[in-house]
């Protein structure tokens, strides 16, 4: 008898969800044919019988191999085909919401000065106008602004010279729509440093406007 002249296997997109599907389709002229769906390598003994021009739903819950086979008076063909599971991807956990004060202490940022300066320095607009959008973008925060110094100078003058910067910050918040009740103002001159050294890396470090979130 001839042999089987075609065997073909096909399998849908593999799913860990929606079952694959094996499709066999064997064809002889004189030959009856009968198809097995045999699970490689756990299996030998196949998991059950395929219509000629007929389909298997199958359930693999890990990637697995299929070899088809098909035999008959007219001989014996195999196909093979593997089916890969992709496990579904765990939804990632909603990030933790931020609180006001966090989202203020992200969008609003010391001003800094230059030695015995208090005018807003031209490197300090950008950060002053982020802070005073996101001020007007939440009108229920209320701010405290503190006037910071470094150590060089008298406690009187650097206390003058704090109060000075700390309105310098408050004016222009003003002028960019924040409105000047929301904000209070105070001087520590040189009493409350943020950084110890005695250099003008230090220094510069202390010479501030420093927000503080009241509300």
């Amino acid at each position: 008898m001839p042999p089987i002249s075609a065997l073909r296997i096909s399998l849908s997109t593999s799913s860990s969800v929606e079952p694959p599907v094996v499709s066999a389709a064997a064809r002889s002229s004189r030959s009856t044919i009968s198809i097995w769906l045999i699970f490689l390598p756990d299996s030998p003994d196949g998991i059950g019988p395929v219509e000629t021009n007929g389909s298997k739903t199958v359930t693999p819950a890990d990637s697995t191999t299929y070899r088809l086979t098909a035999k008959g008076s007219g001989g014996t063909q195999d196909a093979t085909a593997r089916v890969t599971v992709n496990a579904p991807t765990a939804a990632a956990p909603p990030a933790p919401s931020l609180t006001e004060q966090q989202l203020f202490a992200q969008n609003v940022k010391d001003i800094y000065f230059d030695y015995d300066k208090a005018d807003i320095r031209a490197d300090q607009q950008a950060s002053l106008q982020a802070g005073a959008q996101f001020l007007q973008q939440h009108p229920n925060i209320r701010i405290t602004i503190e006037g910071h110094c470094d150590e060089r100078g008298s406690t009187e003058y650097n206390l003058a010279l704090g109060t000075n910067r700390a309105d310098a910050v408050k004016n222009a918040l003003v002028q960019g729509g924040v409105g000047g009740d929301r904000i209070k103002t105070i001087s520590y001159g040189k009493e409350k440093p943020f950084c110890t050294e005695s250099n003008e890396s230090c220094w510069q470090q202390n010479r501030r406007g420093h927000f503080v979130y009241e509300q």
